[in-house]
């Protein structure tokens, strides 16, 4: 598995996740510019993920939808705030309607994604900040970190070019 650590900070209301990978830092970046590579990874292997949209520039949004076994949608929303490609990646993110727009802009969390080399691979570190303590164990009782592992597992078959 990629996913070779994972720390729950209550205090500093963060999840932090780090994972490495035997590809280099571009084709890791990869995995988070190109729609059709991070659809394949982000979401559950149960839940996979379909994005509609995906402006990969600051400012730019994203919408997306998680499918579960049952067909069930999860939707969701992204607005990228920073991007130092490719080495850093920002956005918030949070939960939205049946037509992909922001139930409520004001609940969401903040993602920072870095990318470093790693040895002969790169380490990418998965930074959540969270806005309350509230937030953070609704997001960890819906299963947000054992969901991020796994769709994390993933991304080692998404550089290796194979299909879901």
């Amino acid at each position: 598995m990629t996913v070779i650590s994972t720390h729950k900070d209550v205090e500093a209301l963060t999840l932090t996740f780090v994972a490495e990978f035997d590809a280099g830092i571009a084709q890791v970046w990869q995995v988070w510019q190109d729609p059709r590579r991070l659809e394949r990874w982000w979401g559950p292997p149960t839940w996979p993920a379909t994005f509609d949209r995906h402006e990969f520039v600051v400012g730019g949004q994203s919408r997306y939808y998680m499918t579960g076994p049952e067909g069930q949608k999860a939707r969701g929303w992204w607005t990228i705030t920073a991007i130092d490609e490719p080495h850093r990646l920002e956005f918030d993110d949070g939960f939205a309607d049946d037509t992909g727009e922001p139930v409520d802009p004001a609940d969401t969390v903040h993602m920072v994604v870095t990318l470093e080399t790693a040895g002969a691979g790169t380490r990418m570190t998965t930074l959540t900040t969270f806005a309350n303590p509230e937030q953070l164990e609704k997001m960890l009782a819906m299963g947000m970190e054992e969901g991020m592992r796994l769709a994390m597992g993933q991304i080692d078959e998404v550089l290796a070019g194979a299909l879901r």
